[in-house]
């Protein structure tokens, strides 16, 4: 799936590229209009291009859990929100939310 999608969206970018250099070459000569509308066409390309390369092909894993989805959980005492204990079970990062809510770290 992968080359497919590379290979889809350096097709779609080269015929952006074509669109564009050929209408101010040579289209230019014969039809001002006919350029124009070649250039609004090639601004076109690159979102669609962008778009079909970083898309997710139905057998594709980007991103999921292993054994299948699961909403992630929030950490007991998460220190972020105040809420729980105030601890996150891990040392530093509760250090370093303390030093940004401001408060002092307990012994």
């Amino acid at each position: 799936m992968y080359r497919r999608r590379r290979r889809a969206y350096f097709v779609l970018m080269g015929a952006c590229l074509v669109l564009f250099v050929s209408a101010w070459a040579f289209v230019r000569l014969w039809s001002m209009p006919a350029a124009i509308a070649m250039c609004v066409v090639a601004m076109v390309i690159p979102p669609v291009a962008a778009m079909v390369g970083n898309r997710k092909g139905p057998e594709d894993r980007w991103w999921d859990e292993p054994g299948g989805r699961q909403e992630p959980q929030p950490p007991p005492g998460d220190a972020r929100t105040g809420k729980g204990g105030g601890a996150t079970g891990d040392p530093e990062s509760d250090a370093w939310w303390d030093e940004l809510d401001g408060r002092k770290r307990r012994g």
